[in-house]
């Protein structure tokens, strides 16, 4: 058995080192792909909320229409853009099977840039305060920490749509001057 002088055992270090260093970039690269893809599994598992459906679009200084047909058990996530504000609003299927619509904003923490909703299970949690509001609630409680609703009269709900006018959606604005902002 031949004895390895420090110099060769030190050459044979050196010349494993490029591929040391690429093993680690790899296993470096799976770990971060694996946790996606485990954030992603987890986020649904919890109901993290669907936002809005691939096919809708931004809805810009227009009223915003919202297919019947879309609409879930799971809360979806329309987006709206008035006047350069963002602004969004949610529709879900309630237990009782109506269909329910309000601003995905709470009506408490708009101001703080985080009072919005994010769907956990059965519940919508304002990511402000953690209040945990059930769908059945959407667009019946008003006042408190809670999402500001859309009611009947601030809608025209057909057999196939459900639309909000751009004129409700301007009034709404206010609501959102600071909303989903970082601190």
């Amino acid at each position: 058995m031949a004895q390895y002088t420090k110099k060769q055992a030190s050459a044979a270090k050196r010349s494993n080192w490029p591929l040391l260093v690429a093993i680690a970039l790899v296993a470096v690269a799976l770990v971060a792909v694996g946790a996606e893809v485990l954030q992603g599994k987890t986020d649904a598992a919890q109901g993290g909320g669907a936002e809005a459906p691939a096919e809708a679009s931004v809805a810009v200084d227009q009223d915003l229409v919202i297919p019947i047909s879309a609409i879930t058990t799971t809360a979806a996530f329309y987006p709206v853009e008035i006047e350069g504000t963002r602004l969004e609003v949610l529709a879900v299927q309630a237990p009782d099977g109506s269909i329910r619509t309000a601003f995905n904003t709470c009506q408490v923490c708009y101001d703080s840039g985080r009072g919005y909703y994010k769907q956990q299970g059965d519940v919508l949690v304002c990511q402000n305060c953690g209040n945990r509001f059930a769908m059945g609630q959407v667009e019946v409680q008003s006042g408190g920490c809670n999402p500001v609703p859309i009611f009947a009269g601030n809608k025209t709900v057909d057999a196939e749509t459900i639309t909000i006018s751009k004129e409700f959606l301007t009034e709404a604005k206010v609501i959102f001057a600071n909303w989903k902002t970082e601190y």
